[in-house]
């Protein structure tokens, strides 16, 4: 997962980046690596709209609707990239759910580094704007580590937030299916197990859970909505390059 101050951006990215792979090393074996690359095709991405060009995309991060309040840096365009196999099973997992009036809406992607590093800056300011919206039980100074983590699997382009829609008999008219919760609320609410989720909100979960895992994504348990595919040889580098 998951304020600016008017700075010379080119001289503390780095810097930043820098702090952020000391800091998720303590959490690997092997300290991560930034990939060099500067374009998608670069990087082995592609959009998940070239190949399925109509699947549903609201990514928080473009804009402000998310927990720091703003758009975060790295999100020049409201996009979803994916390594190439991530891609293509989460467009399987689109294909087969159209077959059942259900749909897919996406919320977050491939996540720039320079993205979690700024998630990591606004874990350490005193902004609480977004308090009852995102961590209404949680004081901020907790998110870093327990919901924030310094280094993230989005960073490797094979992690994907989501929830899903059903739809009318001609896929259209498209209504998210209640979940329980909204993306981003660091909350016990939002575990995928939580005893808080009613009989339709867990049914609604493992909907989504078995329709993931049927294509090799796993969910992380904190977030219902957080899904890595597992893939033959695991992504390990980061990627900074820019989503527009």
């Amino acid at each position: 997962m998951p304020g600016n101050t008017l700075v010379n951006k080119r001289a503390v990215l780095p810097l930043v980046l820098a702090a952020t792979l000391v800091a998720g090393a303590a959490f690997a074996d092997t300290p991560p690596t930034v990939s060099p690359a500067k374009t998608m095709a670069a990087a082995g991405m592609v959009d998940i709209r070239s190949l399925v060009p109509d699947i549903a995309e609201n990514i928080h991060y473009a804009g402000s609707d998310n927990f720091t309040g703003a758009p975060v840096p790295g999100y020049r365009a409201p996009k979803c990239f994916l390594l190439k196999p991530a891609a293509e099973a989460l467009a399987r997992v689109e294909h087969a759910l159209r077959e059942q009036h259900l749909r897919l809406e996406i919320w977050d992607c491939y996540r720039p580094a320079r993205a979690v590093a700024a998630f990591v800056r606004w874990a350490h300011d005193s902004d609480t704007s977004t308090k009852a919206a995102h961590y209404p039980n949680v004081d901020k100074t907790r998110l870093l580590g327990e919901y924030i983590a310094p280094v993230s699997g989005h960073s490797r382009g094979a992690t994907v937030d989501l929830t899903m829609m059903h739809c009318d008999a001609h896929g259209r008219h498209c209504k998210p299916l209640d979940m329980g919760t909204h993306f981003d609320l660091f909350d016990p609410r939002a575990h995928t197990d939580s005893p808080e989720a009613t009989a339709t909100q867990h049914a609604n979960r493992e909907h989504l859970l078995h329709a993931m895992a049927a294509q090799g994504f796993e969910n992380y348990p904190a977030e219902w909505w957080h899904y890595t595919l597992t893939m033959h040889s695991q992504p390990t580098t980061l990627y900074d390059v820019p989503v527009q």
